[in-house]
This record gives C-alpha cells, structure tokens and sequence, in this order.
C-alpha cells in the first residue's frame, strides 16, 4: 500500500487527504441537508449548487498563479483553517439558533472558495515528493482514499451525525480539516523553482501558464479532451436524479445506490491500477477509457432495467478513477514543477467550464425531447471527438517526452 520508495512526506500527504476526504464526504450529505433545512424554495436550492460551482471558474486561474508564486503547503495550512472557522460559524449559528440560508450560502461560497486555493495548492505538492516514475502508483494511492472515505464512508456518516444533531457533523468536519492540515505541517519540500526575487504581476503568471498549455501539444489536447468529455458528462448527469427516479423506477434510495455501486467500480479500478500500468500502455488506458465513457451514454439511453443501469454505472466507476488518475499523471510528469499550479488551474477551468455548459446543454434538451435525449447528445459527441484524437491520444500519454515551443 504505501511502499518505501514513496518516502516519508508521500506518507504525510497521504494521510493528510485521506483525513480531510472523511469530513468533504461527511458535506456532501450533511451540506444538501442542512439547505433542505431552511428552505424548499426550488431556486435556492438550486442558488446552493450554484454557489459550490462557481468557485473553481472565478478563482481557480488565481489560485494557480498563487500556488506557484508562494509557500505551497503554507497556502494549503492557511486556506484549511480558514475552512476550520468557517465551519465554526455554522456551528455556532446552528448551536445559538441563529441559522439561516442566507448564513448557509454565504458559508458554501466561502468554503468552494477556499476548496479552490487548496485543492490546487495540493495537487502540485506530490511531483515535489514522489520521484516521476511513481506518481502513476502514488495518484491510485491518493484516489483509494478519495473513494472509500470521500465517496462511500463520508455521506452516510454525514447523514447519520445530523440526524443526532443539525451541528455535530459540522463540528466533525472543522476537527478533520484542522487534523489534515497539521499533517500537511510534517511534510519537508523543495523549492518549486519560483525565484522569489522574480517580480511579476500575477497576471503575468496567469498568461503564462496558459501560453505554456498552447505551445505543449499533448497537453493541449489533454486539456481539451478533458473540456470537451464534461460537457457530454454534464449534460447526461445533470438530469441524472431524474432518469434514476423517473425512467429507471429506482425512487430515492435507488438513485443513492447507482453513486455507491459507481464509487464501488471506482475502488476496484482504482486498486487494480498498478497490476494495469505494468500491462497497458498509457496511451492505450486513455483509448480503452474514452471508448468505455461513450458507450456508457448510449446504454444507459437505451436500458430501462435496473440491474442492468447498476453494472453499467459499475464499469464508468472503475473507468472514471482510472482515467481521472491516468490524465493527473500524465500532467504532473510533463508540466515543470513551477509551473504545476498554473496548468492545473488551467486544466481546472475545463473541468468544471465543461460541466457548466453540459448542464445547461443537458436541461435544455431534457426539456425539450425528453431524459434520456441528454444520453443521445453526449454519446454522438463523445463519438465524434474520440474519433478525431484517437491519434492523438498516444502522444498525450508521453507528453513528459515533449519539449514545448518557446514562450517568447
């Protein structure tokens, strides 16, 4: 599990997500129940999710350029305790029953906030510990964490300390958060090659990372498969609720259970993945995953049967973990290590600029053509941009190999 060539900080690292993925999994349920608390107007709920989406478009190129500027475990230690006060005042409001929506928006705006700074800041400190031909076996070992505590541990504990109490779940998450940053605190680093002498308006930095993503091909493209496959993602998830409940006949629990069996998928995908990277190249994963994402939507546009859903939801679990681990490895060994904040912001905006857009694209045509016209959407896309990278994607997986035309 944590062999001994990943060194002692890897360990730390570890520990440290591992221990913060308990209490963001104790949020994904105890957070959606404390809105329902105050308020069952549609629009703020839907103002709730919103305000959990934003973060990452308006502040994450910032958060990169940041990340390669300053300390980067300082950033991490600072920006988690923040969350730990945070937290402290929805407590207290629920404790002095003072609590309100306006008081719980307010709070998920500041902790997606402050999510953004540090998610961004960690991801850059692991190519700092782990020597580049082990950050393949070192993401799987982050990722394991992320599923059994983040995905499967973390909500029905969240659920159950709310049903005690509206606070212990929050109190839970401020003690994890302040836990998992005072083990970031044992980690030794090395410099990130930032001069500190450098002088540079952030702005600078952010144009920078971003000409450094057009001039590298590989990561180009990279990113770009990335954008494009969540706008398909999103437009098919984001009436998800609604096939489970609707088309499937599963109702409430049934919808909980496609999440757990595609978190199970996950885990197994994710512990087998350095029995694969010793068989299968990585230009070939990210062929063999893309083909499995496509055809995902098509069966599930196509099936009415349960049980038949289940495996299916199975399979894009255990695809999704292993290709998301996949293409963090492969950009962490091509993007130089002062310049891993900034492509990873950049990376960030794809990621969550396509599921924006998918999301409206998906409630759009749900609308108009029914739930399961967002399924057709995002397999024809998804089959027509695998068809034009499919040369394309053997170059991204050695994109370490590729020197990036100048920036000047």
């Amino acid at each position: 599990m944590l062999p001994a060539r990943l060194g002692h900080g890897f360990r730390w690292l570890l520990a440290s997500s591992w221990i913060s993925n308990v209490g963001d999994g104790i949020a994904i349920a105890a957070g959606p129940l404390l809105i329902a608390s105050q308020t069952r107007d549609p629009f703020l709920v839907a103002l709730a999710a919103l305000l959990q989406w934003l973060p990452p478009l308006v502040f994450g190129l910032w958060a990169g350029a940041l990340a390669d500027r300053l300390d980067r475990k300082l950033i991490v230690v600072t920006v988690d305790l923040a969350r730990a006060v945070v937290l402290a005042v929805i407590v207290a409001s629920i404790v002095t029953d003072t609590v309100s929506i306006a008081i719980v928006l307010g709070a998920l705006f500041l902790l997606g906030t402050a999510e953004v700074f540090a998610d961004n800041s960690s991801q850059t400190l692991l190519p700092m510990l782990v020597n580049r031909d082990d950050l393949a076996i070192a993401n799987s070992r982050l990722q394991v964490g992320f599923i059994t505590v983040n995905q499967l541990a973390g909500p029905p504990i969240g659920a159950s300390l709310f049903a005690v109490g509206m606070a212990w779940p929050f109190l839970a998450q401020g003690v994890l958060v302040v836990l998992g940053a005072l083990l970031v605190t044992r980690i030794a680093l090395p410099p990130h090659g930032r001069d500190p002498a450098e002088a540079t308006h952030i702005r600078q930095d952010i144009a920078e990372g971003f000409r450094w993503v057009l001039h590298h091909a590989a990561v180009r493209t990279l990113v770009l498969t990335i954008f494009t496959f969540n706008i398909t993602y999103g437009a098919a998830w984001s009436v998800l609720v609604l096939y489970a409940t609707d088309r499937l006949q599963m109702g409430a629990i049934g919808f909980g259970l496609l999440t757990t069996v595609s978190a199970a998928g996950g885990l197994t995908g994710t512990l087998a993945y350095g029995w694969i990277t010793r068989r299968v190249s990585l230009g070939n994963i990210m062929r063999i995953g893309l083909v499995i994402e496509t055809f995902t939507h098509l069966f599930l546009a196509l099936t009415t049967v349960p049980w038949v859903a289940m495996a299916i939801f199975f399979v894009f679990g255990a695809h999704a973990f292993i290709w998301g681990t996949t293409s963090i490895t492969v950009r962490q060994r091509a993007v130089p290590t002062e310049l891993q904040g900034r492509v990873g912001s950049v990376n960030g905006v794809g990621v969550y600029g396509g599921l924006v857009i998918g999301s409206a694209i998906g409630g759009a045509i749900a609308q108009r053509w029914g739930l399961t016209a967002p399924f057709w959407f995002a397999f024809v896309g998804s089959a027509i941009f695998v068809v034009l990278i499919w040369g394309q994607l053997t170059h991204i997986a050695h994109a370490d190999e590729q020197e990036p035309a100048p920036l000047s």
